[in-house]
């Protein structure tokens, strides 16, 4: 089981190192590595890091609640393992950690991919009040589904996911969303300078599409691609697509 700084990740050596840069897989809010299908973390031609954030899945440490926090959780595990620049692709919380690594460290980010992103996480405070406690963590996670897959999605995905989501500590899930509550970067993401992919379902609930269009709008060298008939679980529901639509991001880099 790997570890760097008490950090888990799955790595995938599609590619010899040097050759193309590595790809850094951050999942969303209360997830893990395997919140990323094996289609994204097996992409061909591409050394592909896949972590479990502190506290999360496989990995020491304790959860936190900021993405602040998280960030430089990610810049000592890099450091550990001696990886000096990445591409950073992230989901929800995961695109939160990713944008502020592009905001505050440029030079260890070569480009960003934003998976039912936003700029700004707000979170309902009887969704935050639900995850603290042990008694109503199962509300809040019937929440959290209900806002997560697109009507199309097969119910054996929609119950994998929530079985999976059970599984996880009130605690891990409540820290996070306190995390996603605090983040804001609206006034900062013009600054991003590196090559971005928005990328977003179509109907997802939990940060529609305006959010994306939004980044995409503000950062200066964004692309927004859609994928029709997902929610905010997109690279659960249609990982062939997903994982086709990030390929062809990342052989258009420039680096």
């Amino acid at each position: 089981m790997p570890t760097s700084a008490g950090t888990y990740y799955h790595i995938y050596e599609g590619s010899e190192e040097g050759q193309k840069p590595p790809i850094v897989l951050i999942h969303g809010a209360g997830g893990t590595h395997l919140y990323w299908p094996s289609d994204v973390r097996r992409l061909p031609g591409y050394r592909i890091y896949a972590i479990d954030l502190p506290g999360h899945g496989k990995s020491e440490g304790r959860v936190q609640q900021s993405i602040d926090a998280y960030a430089e959780d990610v810049l000592d595990w890099m450091n550990a393992l001696g990886l000096h620049r990445a591409i950073f692709i992230g989901h929800s919380m995961g695109s939160a950690i990713s944008m502020l690594l592009a905001l505050d460290h440029p030079e260890q980010v070569l480009g960003l991919g934003l998976v039912g992103a936003g700029a700004r996480l707000r979170v309902s405070q009887d969704l935050i009040d639900n995850a603290s406690s042990s008694t109503t963590f199962h509300n809040a996670i019937q929440t959290l589904i209900s806002q997560s897959f697109s009507p199309n999605s097969p119910p054996k995905l929609i119950a994998q996911a929530t079985q999976r989501m059970t599984e996880t500590r009130y605690s891990v899930l409540s820290g996070d969303l306190l995390a996603c509550n605090s983040f804001d970067v609206m006034d900062r993401v013009s600054e991003i300078g590196c090559s971005t992919l928005v990328l977003c379902g179509e109907d997802d609930r939990m940060t529609p599409k305006r959010y994306s269009q939004f980044l995409a709008d503000q950062i200066p060298s964004a692309r927004l691609e859609l994928v029709p008939e997902a929610g905010h679980m997109v690279m659960l529901e249609r990982p062939k697509v997903v994982a086709e639509t990030v390929l062809n991001f990342l052989d258009s880099i420039y680096y």
